[in-house]
């Protein structure tokens, strides 16, 4: 059996949880108005491995939220998942942020795109399936009416972004899924694990993750 301790510090929520062969067995996390990773995390850490009667040397592996986010709760976090790899000698995994964000919305149909905050109008999207097969990578894009304009079938939107996009966004096929704000580490279980039994693993001493802070704007193409 494997056991892997997940983390998810790329937004606002805090979120750790343990997973027993891809089944979340225990899951903390708190989301707040202001960033309480540093305070949070490895109590949160330590009282997912307490509470699901391990040691952290049952651990096959810890994976960990790759961005984009925040760039202090992802730097917190991958400090985090890095320092306890090396001391166990354990391997790294590198989950998409916005896999894990899109993987929590339960439909059978559609596509589903989950994107999160920058500023202004701006968002990090991605497009997946309903099988949550990527169909357009990342970008990092302004939002206007024309966004996403090219897809007929349902629509599903995900993240922090409803209340700035959903008065711009206003096709008849697009849902807003306003219940699922945030990426949390109980949706990462199934997807770390996928990558555990594929060793899609990442170099524990170069690894960097996807910050915010390298956001490149583009801008919407001009209607002739």
């Amino acid at each position: 059996m494997s056991f892997i301790l997940n983390i998810e510090t790329a937004t606002k929520n805090c979120s750790v949880s343990i997973a027993k062969n891809g089944e979340t067995i225990i899951c903390r996390e708190i989301a707040e108005e202001g960033y309480s990773h540093a305070e949070k995390l490895h109590v949160f850490i330590e009282d997912v491995i307490a509470e699901s009667g391990i040691s952290v040397q049952d651990l096959a592996a810890v994976a960990v939220s790759q961005g984009p986010g925040s760039y202090t709760g992802l730097r917190i976090g991958v400090s985090a998942a890095k320092g306890l790899c090396f001391a166990l000698n354990i391997p790294l995994i590198a989950v998409d942020t916005l896999q894990t964000l899109a993987s929590q919305a339960n439909v059978s149909e559609g596509k589903i795109i989950p994107m999160l905050d920058a500023r202004r109008m701006e968002v990090y999207s991605e497009v997946f399936n309903a099988k949550l097969e990527v169909e357009r990578s990342i970008l990092a894009e302004v939002i206007t009416e024309e966004s996403f304009s090219e897809y007929n079938e349902t629509v599903y939107f995900v993240g922090d972004c409803a209340d700035k996009c959903k008065t711009v966004l206003t096709k008849e096929n697009f849902v807003f899924l306003e219940g699922i704000k945030y990426p949390s580490a109980n949706a990462m279980s199934k997807i770390s694990y996928d990558k555990y039994q594929k060793s899609d693993i990442v170099d524990v001493a170069y690894f960097e993750p996807y910050y915010l802070k390298d956001f490149m704007m583009t801008q919407p193409s001009k209607k002739q």
